[in-house]
């Protein structure tokens, strides 16, 4: 009886190679071999085969339509052929692959890059960035790699996901010919067209500030992906973290926010309880707004926690768990707790169970959905509904209902947290505080919340117009661009500043953010956008009361720029200008 080893691909990974993998399984049991397959599929859990399957094998067959890194291989006999030719006739292929089956040498190796760890001589990259707002350090991200790529001397091109969109998208061909794969995200980003690609993993903000480190990591610890091996996921699930499943929820969550926010507030030009008369256009923005893109905002929220959990079979039962926990009461909290709940269920059943091989394809479209959203369900309405609601019920009160101090208290810890790290996950806690209590109408947090974002930005801009003596030329055309970023709720901005001197620009942010925070909550200030930054005024009735939210903003922007005009040591500047 012959031992051999199959590997099937395509691709897709999709139909073609769990097709070829089914026949060949079959054929060899005709056959009265022992084979054990490798099944190269995006839907389906990967067995790859093991090092002593390997070697105890009498011959290796690889039946693909697309590049496989045969590198494992080398001194085994090994025979290739194309998927279509496998399929009429599987049992009299398989036999004539083991007979023509040859001793794979060094020169006949074939992997899917030429990558080496030393990275000498010019290569091919592409990227994707990508972060949970989709504004600022995805194309920042973006442009640092685009520089360093270029310094290095090699041929780069970077795709951003933003909040738009994707952009400057990569081609097939491109991802065909790339000597490597670079992927610096903060959220969930599809990588099934990667397949068989040298692949390397950072964040948005390591891409950012340590460039070339992160390039030169890039070359010697990228790995060869495999979409859906059960080795790459355990590792991919370890990298993310629940931060990083968090913010993919999030990311998806914001459009739905911003555009019900800013349809809430469309209908508030109309008359502040105009939408209470049935059958007005006030009423109809608001069920628009309120009734429709809110009602979305938590299943939204829940859901794509779950897919970054457990992809695409996690998507429905994390819907179905965010919309019990808004119907419950749950609120933002809830809906945390139900895509948390949900993804990690749907990652136990597809880890946990097996099926026979005819029947796996069923377990993404029907028995994960199914078992993962009757547990999500039953947990959500019998264990932590109740107590979520109970929960979000009390703070909605606290919140509403807090008297001047406390107010003030929590504005100045949100207006810190909002400038500490300057988009990263302190800022990104902040925000998303703010951002789910819009669901329960609660707006004041969300107020300090953008305002103390704007300040590093606007402050840093000021600096530098105030000691123009203090900073290069770069810097000074930086403080502009800051500026403007600042204005439009992008407090990466400061992160250059941040970055060259954080033990002077932090404190100075923190302290303008912590100023301004509590000013708008002293104030009273309610928003109900959560981005745009001052763009927003151009819709009535978004931000009120407007004049002393200014005022918020203006102070915490002049203590964080002049504080940091006068702490800026002089002698850093290389190329001054006269006072």
């Amino acid at each position: 009886m012959k031992n051999i080893a199959i590997v099937t691909a395509c691709p897709s990974g999709v139909a073609n190679s769990i097709i070829a993998a089914g026949l060949l399984e079959q054929a060899a049991t005709k056959l009265n071999w022992k084979a054990s397959i490798e099944c190269q599929s995006s839907v389906l859990p990967v067995d790859v085969l093991t090092q002593e399957v390997i070697d105890s094998a009498d011959a290796i067959i690889i039946a693909a339509n697309t590049t496989v890194d045969n590198t494992r291989f080398v001194g085994k006999k090994v025979y290739q052929g194309s998927i279509s030719e496998c399929t009429t006739d599987p049992k009299a292929w398989l036999e004539d692959a083991v007979n023509k089956a040859v001793e794979l040498t060094e020169s006949d190796v074939v992997t899917t890059s030429t990558v080496t760890a030393d990275a000498t001589g010019p290569k091919k990259i592409v990227a994707i960035t990508a972060c949970p707002t989709g504004v600022a350090h995805t194309f920042m991200a973006a442009e640092a790699l685009e520089e360093e790529g270029k310094r290095q001397g090699h041929i780069i091109k970077v795709e951003t996901r933003g909040s738009v969109g994707a952009k400057n998208q990569l081609t097939d061909q491109e991802i065909a010919e790339a000597d490597l794969v670079i992927i610096a995200a903060d959220i969930e980003v599809a990588l099934d067209r990667f397949n068989g690609k040298r692949l390397y993993k950072t964040s948005t903000g390591l891409a950012l500030k340590k460039t070339e480190q992160e390039m030169g990591k890039a070359f010697s610890d990228a790995t060869v992906f495999q979409s859906s091996s059960k080795a790459q996921s355990s590792q991919t699930e370890e990298n993310k973290g629940m931060y990083k499943h968090l913010m993919t929820g999030v990311s998806h969550m914001l459009p739905v926010v911003i555009a019900g926010g800013l349809l809430i507030a469309l209908s508030f030009v109309f008359g502040i309880e105009a939408f209470k008369e049935p059958g007005t256009i006030a009423a109809t923005l608001m069920d628009i707004g309120g009734g429709a893109a809110f009602a979305l905002m938590i299943p939204v929220l829940a859901g794509f926690i779950a897919f970054s959990i457990a992809d695409r079979p996690g998507l429905a039962p994390g819907l179905i768990g965010g919309m019990l926990a808004s119907s419950t009461g749950a609120g933002f909290l809830g809906g945390i707790a139900a895509g948390f709940i949900a993804g990690y269920a749907a990652k136990f059943i597809a880890d946990k169970v097996s099926l026979p091989q005819s029947m796996e394809a069923l377990k993404p479209i029907l028995i994960i959905p199914f078992v993962a959203s009757l547990f999500t369900g039953l947990v959500m309405v019998y264990i932590v509904g109740g107590p979520v609601a109970g929960i979000m019920s009390a703070l909605t009160e606290f919140l509403n209902n807090m008297g001047s101090t406390n107010a003030v208290l929590l504005g100045v810890i949100l207006g810190c947290m909002m400038c500490f790290d300057l988009g990263g996950p302190v800022n990104k806690a902040a925000y998303t505080f703010g951002v789910g209590l819009l669901a329960s109408q609660t707006y004041g947090p969300m107020a300090a919340i953008m305002a103390a974002g704007m300040v590093p930005a606007l402050g840093m801009g000021l600096a530098t117009f105030l000691a123009k003596n203090k900073f290069e030329a770069g810097e000074r055309e930086a403080g502009k661009a800051s500026f403007v970023l600042g204005l439009c709720f992008i407090s990466e901005g400061a992160i250059p500043f941040a970055a060259k001197d954080p033990m002077r620009v932090i404190p100075s942010c923190m302290a303008g953010g912590a100023l301004t925070g509590g000013l708008s909550m002293l104030f009273g200030a309610q928003l109900l956008a959560p981005h745009g930054g001052l763009f927003v005024l151009l819709i009535p009735n978004a931000i009120t009361p407007v004049f002393m939210y200014l005022v918020a903003i203006a102070a915490g922007t002049a203590v964080t720029g002049f504080t940091y005009a006068f702490l800026k040591n002089k002698a850093d500047a290389k190329e001054v200008v006269a006072a």
